[in-house]
């Protein structure tokens, strides 16, 4: 289905990353994806969460800058080229990848969640299990 990344901007000291994580938590939002880094001072975390409306309301509330994507989901094969052609592909339509996460592993494939600068303009035919689904 349709999924919402939340990108966090935060400084980047020891505890800003648990204050974030504190305040989700307490609000019993689970943590779908993330990713996090530092640099130059700074810290930007984008996570994917079970509850948008709630997380949007807590980071709000919390007077945690943040802005908001749609991702696109993809089931690719769990097999050496299946991400290199999905890439590719993407790149040749001059679609830019903005963050990649993978959400889970199974025996069907690898489920991945993309934000990408022009969602409405993916190529009908990627080479993806299933398609993407940006719904």
């Amino acid at each position: 289905g349709r999924m919402i990344e939340f990108v966090v901007r935060l400084d980047n000291h020891p505890g800003a990353l648990s204050a974030l994580t504190d305040v989700l938590g307490d609000s019993g939002i689970n943590i779908e994806a993330m990713s996090a880094w530092g640099a130059n001072g700074n810290g930007v975390v984008r996570l994917i969460t079970d509850n948008e409306n709630t997380t949007r309301h807590v980071l709000a509330e919390a007077g945690l800058v943040n802005t908001e994507h749609r991702v696109l989901t993809a089931l690719v094969a769990d097999e050496p080229g299946s991400l290199a052609r999905i890439t590719r592909q993407l790149g040749e339509a001059g679609i830019n990848i903005e963050a990649l996460y993978v959400l889970r592993s199974s025996s069907d494939g690898i489920e991945l969640a993309l934000a990408v600068d022009d969602p409405d303009s993916l190529p009908d035919d990627l080479p993806v299990v299933g398609g993407f689904d940006g719904t």
